[in-house]
């Protein structure tokens, strides 16, 4: 159960909810039949008000840094009333993340600054919480107050014994088509493998720094510090050569991507977008780094290639603009880094003004946040593809209640609220490690902009 009830509790909120189905004096006189002057008097007086908002007790911050998984963090908000909490992903993408500052802000910010107040304004809370910095839009503050007001949507989920996709106006689709990442040596086996065992039809590749791996200017494989050198030309040839055999030797129905990784410079971009064309792609992600972002006009005047991007982009300066010119395709965000469900609502509607559609960055994240993401892929029109990343059982033993998978589409919850309860106690054998810093180098041995 969600929170404690006594029997005379339960009696009067299903009698009140009974009464509001009959309105005016007939609802007043079938709920207080019976009942004493006084005691019927402050009945009525209670019905009119409704019940009692819960009030923020304490908030909680949980590490899952799990081996072998993405690391994930949560944000648990505690209320006044016995039993009933909310949980909301705070998760913020690695390597380079640094989720553990995430604690910090929770524990020293916006815990005092939220305690005694009411866990059913969520727009309220919100709205004070990112106000109350000078300094806006960076990931780790969009983080924390994005599991903030997601666990307040838990709440208010759990207090009207409802998904939070009925909250939101309920489903516009009944599941959500998804995506698997792929790759490696025996690229053709892993799909039909994939294909056999989940019945998906889209997959993604990564332009990582493995497949452009190189000798560094001084003919050694790694630096001084263990780091490799990135070939941005090797990596691109090696993807197109993987392209033409996915095309050549799997179902044309199937969907085909690849991550760029923000790893090319705004020449090799351009013409890796016009390579990609001939193959039909789902979408190329993160083609630029946002300072590269006035390149997309011209990547899209010279290709059909469908391009998307947003994992690393928090700000609304740096992707409204793409949006407002339809320079892409795919909103990809990641919705704790832009400020949790509330946030990533009105970024899908925003889109949806100008035709482009949604694909939430989901790796890493909690499979709280993957119940996040596929609440607002059901419930918003301009849903395009949803990410998917299997959960070990270490994780499904601490995260009970995650969405299921079959024949490769996402289904959620029907339980209130997320639909989700998490095993403390195992999850604090897991605590996030101190992730290692992301860094790419050329093999002259500059730093460059990429996922490490």
């Amino acid at each position: 159960m969600a929170r404690d009830n006594s029997n005379s509790e339960l009696f009067h909120r299903r009698a009140l909810l009974k009464a509001a189905t009959l309105g005016g004096g007939a609802a007043v006189a079938h709920l207080f039949a019976g009942a004493g002057t006084a005691e019927a008097a402050e009945q009525e007086s209670m019905s009119g008000r409704g019940m009692p908002s819960p009030k923020i007790k304490d908030l909680k911050f949980i590490e899952v840094g799990v081996p072998d998984y993405p690391e994930c963090a949560i944000i648990k908000v505690i209320t006044d009333q016995p039993g009933l909490y909310g949980y909301g992903c705070a998760t913020l993408t690695r390597p380079g993340g640094r989720s553990k500052l995430v604690g910090g802000m929770v524990d020293d910010y916006l815990k005092p600054m939220v305690l005694g107040r009411p866990a059913d304004r969520i727009d309220f809370i919100w709205q004070l919480a990112w106000m109350s910095s000078y300094y806006k839009n960076d990931n780790i503050q969009n983080a924390a107050i994005g599991g903030l007001t997601d666990a307040l949507w838990d709440i208010k989920g759990r207090l009207a014994n409802m998904p939070v996709y009925q909250l939101a106006g309920g489903k516009q689709r009944d599941a959500a088509e998804y995506y698997l990442h792929t790759g490696g040596k025996d690229l053709i086996g892993g799909v039909q493998k994939q294909m056999a065992e989940t019945g998906c039809r889209n997959y993604l590749m990564s332009l990582g720094p493995q497949i452009g791996a190189t000798n560094t200017a001084f003919g050694q494989p790694k630096f001084d510090d263990g780091v490799i050198a990135y070939d941005q030309d090797k990596a691109t040839r090696a993807t197109l050569a993987d392209f033409e055999l996915f095309r050549k030797s799997l179902p044309p129905e199937l969907g085909l991507m690849i991550d760029v990784h923000s790893a090319l410079d705004p020449v090799r971009a351009t013409q890796y977008a016009k390579d990609c064309e001939q193959f039909k792609m789902v979408y190329v992600e993160d083609l630029l780094t946002a300072k590269d972002e006035s390149h997309y006009k011209v990547i899209r005047a010279l290709t059909s290639t469908p391009l998307s991007i947003g994992e690393v982009w928090n700000n609304p300066a740096e992707w409204q603009p793409l949006v407002e010119q339809q320079l892409i395709d795919y909103i990809r965000c990641h919705v704790s880094h832009i400020g949790g469900f509330s946030a990533a609502r009105k970024v899908a509607a925003l889109a949806d003004a100008y035709a482009v559609r949604f694909a939430w960055h989901a790796s890493p994240n909690s499979p709280v946040g993957h119940m996040t993401n596929l609440t607002l892929d059901l419930t918003q029109s301009n849903f395009g593809i949803h990410e998917h990343v299997p959960y070990p059982k270490i994780i499904q033993d601490i995260f009970k209640g995650h969405l299921e998978t079959k024949n490769g589409f996402a289904w959620v919850s029907e339980k209130p609220g997320w639909g989700m309860e998490i095993d403390e106690a195992l999850a604090s054998k897991y605590p996030l490690k101190l992730e290692h810093p992301n860094e790419v180098r050329t093999p002259d041995g500059a730093i460059r902009d990429g996922d490490g």
